[in-house]
């Protein structure tokens, strides 16, 4: 049996105040549940709301569909709910391709990069101090299994760039063609605010790239973030690796 005392606990965790302090986070979902239990993440609890099977291999508890109404985070709850443990802190890695997000707001965003980070091997992801918190609900039901293999850091971005020995590549629609310049692989690909873009400090810290629009008639002012880096990580793999 659930205690109230333990509901009480597991809903406060929308808050990211009180999943820092608990170093806990939810993931909802069958499917998102199922994966992310098969990565380095330590599963803690698993609730179940009645009427549902359970989940495969896993000795989840059962609670009301009440309950599971009161602790979902979700409008329409999925009837799954999994309390993760927070990973434990690893040494920021400093070689190879990372990818940086200067003020990334929406956690569908953030969910997305961190998957594409997953599909295109980038295991290193930078944010900066004002970017959305990674264990967002919103963000990690949009990362899916990708939260568990890939490695999100919250930096001063601005001092951690100046102090890398890697080239930093700020992404600016004034900025060189990805189509028409060497990429290296190794570097420091920055992405910004899904509205403001990059700040001044950070944009002026490294060699520009951009996404070329095509057509004689512009009337798109920008891509999507988690857009734009598909983008960017696509053709950066395919030139270096290919």
């Amino acid at each position: 049996m659930v205690t109230k005392s333990r509901l009480k606990l597991i809903k406060s965790l929308s808050r990211k105040k009180n999943r820092n302090d608990h170093q806990l986070f939810l993931v909802e979902g069958y499917k998102s549940i199922q994966e992310l239990s098969q990565t380095s993440l330590k599963c803690q609890q698993i609730l179940v709301a009645e009427g549902h099977h359970a989940l495969d291999s896993f000795s989840p508890d059962i609670v009301s569909k009440k309950d599971m109404a009161g602790i979902s985070t979700l409008k329409t709850p999925p009837g799954y709910l999994a309390v993760f443990e927070m990973p434990v802190k690893k040494e920021i890695k400093t070689d190879g391709l990372i990818l940086a997000l200067d003020d990334v707001k929406d956690p569908g965003n953030l969910g997305t990069i961190i998957r594409l980070c997953d599909w295109f091997h980038i295991s290193q992801i930078l944010c900066s101090l004002e970017t959305v918190d990674v264990f967002n609900p919103k963000c990690v039901q949009a990362s899916m299994a990708s939260l568990g293999r890939v490695q999100v850091d919250y930096v001063d971005l601005e001092k951690h760039l100046v102090d890398s020995s890697l080239t930093v590549f700020p992404t600016a629609m004034q900025g060189t063609s990805i189509y028409d310049i060497d990429l290296p692989a190794s570097g420091i690909i920055v992405m910004g605010n899904e509205s403001a873009g990059i700040s001044p400090e950070i944009i002026s810290l490294g060699t520009q790239i951009s996404i070329p629009q095509y057509g004689t008639q512009r009337d798109t002012e920008s891509l999507n973030v988690a857009m734009a880096t598909a983008v960017i990580l696509g053709e950066w793999k395919r030139s270096t690796e290919m």
